[in-house]
This record gives C-alpha cells, structure tokens and sequence, in this order.
C-alpha cells in the first residue's frame, strides 16, 4: 500500500476550494440575514468580519500558487 503524501501546492489548492466554499456559504448567509426583518446586527458583523478574513487567505494562497510574474 502506497501512501501519498500531499505536496505543498496540492495543500494550497485543497484549502482554496474549501475556503471558497466557506465564502460562498457565508455569501448566502448574509445575504439571507440582511433581508430578514429582525437580523441580528452582531452576529452578521461577525459574518461579514469572517467572510473578508477568508477573502485575504483566499488572495494569498491564490498569490502563492499563481505568482505575477514581471516580463
């Protein structure tokens, strides 16, 4: 039995895709919240605090693994 061992780049592109999903998911958490009446001011500013934490670790894997290069 063969164990694979996941390079550093595999890692990376496994956590994007999990930490786009979460945004994703938080994305429709807010938005179902702010068109409820009775939203709950706190908890949506800690969704929104959550979603833009995930948005800069999603540009810095994305920056890692997708480098700009200068010609």
């Amino acid at each position: 039995m063969t164990s694979h061992v996941m390079s550093r780049e595999e890692l990376l592109t496994s956590e994007l895709e999990s930490f786009r999903a979460e945004h994703r998911d938080l994305d429709a958490a807010i938005d179902a919240m702010q068109t409820s009446a009775a939203a709950d001011q706190l908890a949506l500013k800690r969704l929104k605090k959550r979603k833009l934490a995930l948005k800069d670790r999603i540009s810095r894997i994305e920056d890692e693994l997708f480098p700009d290069i200068i010609a």
